[in-house]
């Protein structure tokens, strides 16, 4: 049972990919089966020790360890960690997907973004105004950039906020 962000990342490894919480994905383990961390107790407020651990790992090892470790979304909108070997080898192939193939609304968000980082709050602002969509229209648009790898959250160290990033700025050389 993991309790440190170092048996995380062991595990990330091995696994090649986990989902963050529960799902039902065939194949897929999920950290919060293996998380050996007490949870919220009834009557106790916030979210316990167990999802604070979980939700920081998911931005703490992509930033700590950026060449071996991926923070993404699949299909259906899991949240996933992988190591960068399995992004490399299988997923990147099985689920990129060109802006042409996108949504109109997903390839005007993915102008913003590879014009200039975005967090999430700025940029649904932005998106709102500009391109008259609604929230939940702005937050499909983003879920299908994550899943076919046009934009990445940045790994730099200490952003309180996910911010948004084009995969090639980020990854210019891996996947071509």
């Amino acid at each position: 049972m993991i309790k440190t962000i170092g048996q995380a990342r062991k595990f990330i490894l091995a696994e090649k990919i986990c989902t963050l919480f529960k799902s039902n994905l065939k194949g897929v383990k999920s950290l919060w089966d293996v998380v050996d961390l007490p949870d919220r107790q009834k009557g106790e407020g916030g979210w316990g020790e167990k999802i604070g651990a979980i939700w920081h790992w998911k931005n703490a090892l992509p930033e700590q360890f950026p060449d071996e470790i991926f923070y993404g979304k699949l299909r259906g909108g899991a949240a996933v960690l992988m190591s960068m070997d399995y992004l490399k080898e299988v997923h990147y192939e099985k689920y990129h997907k060109r802006m042409e193939e996108c949504r109109e609304l997903s390839q005007n968000i993915f102008d913003l973004v590879r014009l200039e980082p975005y967090e999430t709050g700025v940029l649904r602002r932005e998106c709102l105004e500009r391109f008259g969509c609604t929230k939940s229209q702005f937050d499909g648009a983003l879920k299908e950039l994550q899943i076919t790898l046009n934009i990445v959250r940045s790994n730099e160290p200490g952003l309180e906020r996910d911010t948004w990033l084009s995969f090639t700025e980020v990854y210019p050389d891996s996947f071509k």
